[in-house]
């Protein structure tokens, strides 16, 4: 059977993990071709790192990079958006597999491929 691996993460496993640990299963399962669900996200920083970390992996022929969309953190105050808060919830997959159509407040629209 052909698919797509989806990895679902809880916020409960994620807050057990140091941030590069985190970050570096995250990069190895895309790596992978899998498209991982945190359920309370990352925070700037980290997606930040992230990033980072990706474009040092770039090969060009396998691993062209990755695509991520995160639902923010719902903050009444202006300021409070700038406190480091992390995502509700975040999608992190390879750009090649994974093409966001729509993001919204509350809906992310993506698109898998297949293979």
């Amino acid at each position: 059977m052909e698919g797509v691996q989806l990895n679902l993460i809880s916020k409960d496993k994620l807050d057990k993990m140091a941030s590069m640990e985190k970050l570096r299963m995250i990069l190895e399962s895309v790596k992978d071709g899998k498209i991982v669900v945190l359920e309370s996200g990352l925070t700037p920083e980290e997606e930040a790192k992230l990033i980072e970390l990706t474009m040092l992996e770039i090969d060009h022929k396998n691993f062209i990079g990755i695509e991520i969309e995160t639902y923010p953190q719902k903050e009444k105050s202006f300021f409070g958006r700038f406190k480091g808060k992390k995502g509700r919830l975040t999608v992190i997959g390879p750009a090649n597999r994974l093409k966001t159509i729509q993001k919204k407040e509350d809906l992310i629209t993506a698109l898998v491929q297949l293979g």
